[in-house]
Parts: structure tokens; sequence; C-alpha cells
């Protein structure tokens, strides 16, 4: 029962309408309002005034609409007041006004994408993945190695990579990979070092050293010679510059009666019957020598 009271009690949509017509005209005539609405005993005449103003246009406006027009303009109804400034507020003004900032926006976001990506695949992400490829190259080196001496060589690395990546020193690490890169690379290889003997190349040469002029040191060359037949390149220090150099043959150190005997086999026939140095085994840094060797090499001649 109370429902049906309640929706009887509604106004029509129409009258609305009309009432804030009403309050529309009544804005509209300024100076009217200025001179009708000052009193309450003057509500009467600014009806009448309101009725002729419609009846010029044809619209026939009910008392209690036009009353309730006039009621409204007094409680301003009907008039939009902007909301109140806050964060609602500055968030619908914000997205009101996207058209505007929203190209900058997004050109900015862009920009802070392409940065932070830059530096998370150049910096970031390698830094932060160096620990791991540390440690599994230094298993993969170690596991490759059958000697003592290239395991505790590949120890001693791993140590100095550990320090490493306890301070984050970038350049360190990446030393050390590089490291064990070239060293697995040195184990992995197999090959036999057998004594040049070809028409207009040499087999020997003989150098004074710059602290004795009076002394002699003696190099065999030689080159690696793979399990297939093929002739290698291997990294060999230069006892003379110091420097590291990949070549394909390099003069080996030897005493002066292993230089005398290969010298004298060659000079017999102009072949050398006992022509392998040395064989170089999978897992080992260096080779195993046949004949006493002074440890040293050079790369030129």
């Amino acid at each position: 029962m109370s429902e049906v009271l309640s929706n009887s009690d509604k106004q029509p949509l129409d009258e609305v309408m009309l009432a804030m017509d009403v309050v529309d005209t009544l804005r509209h005539q300024g100076k009217l309002v200025e001179q009708e609405l000052d009193s309450d005993l003057r509500d009467e005449r600014l009806k009448e005034k309101l009725r002729k103003i419609y009846r010029t246009q044809g619209i026939e406006v009910p008392d209690h609409v036009l009353e309730e027009g006039v009621q409204a303009l007094r409680e301003d109804r009907f008039s939009y007041k902007p909301p109140p400034k806050g964060v609602v507020t500055w968030f619908a003004t914000v997205y009101i006004n996207r058209g505007r900032w929203g190209k900058w926006l997004l050109r900015l976001l862009a920009a802070f994408f392409l940065v932070w990506g830059m530096y998370y695949f150049m910096v970031a992400g390698p830094s932060s993945a160096m620990p791991d490829k540390i440690k599994s190259s230094y298993q993969a080196t170690w596991h490759s190695a059958q000697s003592e001496r290239a395991k505790n060589v590949i120890n001693r690395i791993n140590a100095e990579a550990e320090t490493a990546v306890e301070k984050g020193d970038q350049k360190a690490m990446e030393k050390a990979l590089d490291l064990f890169a070239r060293i697995k690379s040195v184990l992995d290889q197999q090959y036999s070092l057998r004594v040049v003997v070809r028409p207009g190349e040499r087999s020997g040469v003989w150098r004074v050293p710059d602290v004795n002029s009076s002394a002699r040191n003696y190099y065999i060359i030689v080159e690696p010679v793979g399990p297939g037949g093929e002739i290698l390149e291997v990294p060999v220090t230069s006892e003379e510059t110091g420097k590291e150099e990949m070549v394909s043959k390099w003069g080996v150190r030897v005493d002066r009666r292993v230089f005398e005997r290969i010298g004298a086999d060659k000079k017999d026939d102009g072949i050398i019957q006992d022509n392998i140095l040395g064989e170089k085994k999978k897992g080992y840094l260096v080779p195993d020598y046949s004949a006493h060797v002074g440890g040293g090499a050079i790369t030129s001649w």
C-alpha cells in the first residue's frame, strides 16, 4: 500500500521538464527576475508575466508548475553546480583532457620503456646472469680437464671469478668467462707436433739472446697436426714479444743436442725420420714432448 502511495506522489516527467524550462526562462529574463523576485509579494506578478511569455509560444503552463519554477529558482535547483575540487574531480578532468596530453604521455612512456629495455638487455640482464654463466663455464671447463695442472689453473680462475661476483666487478667476471672459454678450447684440442720439412722452409733456427750475446737459443719449427691430418691453429705465446698469437706453426725451444740430432737427420736424405716432437692429448693444456725442450717458443724467425 505504501508503495502505491509513493508512486502516485511522484511528479509526472513532463511537468518536471516544464518546470525546468520555466527556470531556464527565468534565468534568461534576468531583469525580470531582479524586479519581481525581490519580494514574495511580487510572485503573482512574476507568474503572470511568465504566463504571457508562454502564451505567445502557444503553451499553457499550470499555476503549480509556475509556482514550482519560481520556487526552484529561489532554491537554485535545476542549475549546474561544479563539484568541489578533489582527487576524483582531478582524475575526471585528466580523463576528459586525455586527447591533449595522451599523445605526449604515450611518447614519454615509449621512450621510458625503450631506455629501460636497453638498460635491461645491455646492462642489468647480462649482469644478473653472470654468476650462473660463470658457474656453468667453470663446471664445463673443469670436467674437460684430464690433468691436475689444468684443474689447478681452472680452480684459480674460478676463485678470482667468485671474488668478482661478490664485488659486482663486471669486467673481472667477463675476463673469467673469456679465460674459461679459451682454456676449454685448448683442452678440447688433440694434435701431434710434427717437425716442418718442406722445400724452402726451415726445420730449425737459433737465436742469440739479448741478455747474453755469448749464448744461443735453439728452436725446432713444428706444426700441429690433427687426428685427421689437418693442420690446426693453436694459441702460442712468444717468449720474445710476450704476446699470444693464433698460429699454425711455431718454434719450440730445445737443447743443443736435440737441435743437432734433428739437423743431422734432415741432412742425411732430406727427410726427418723421427719427425714427431710431441703429442697434445685431449684434456691437457700442453703437449707431452718426446725430447727435452726448454719450454719457450717463438712465432716468427
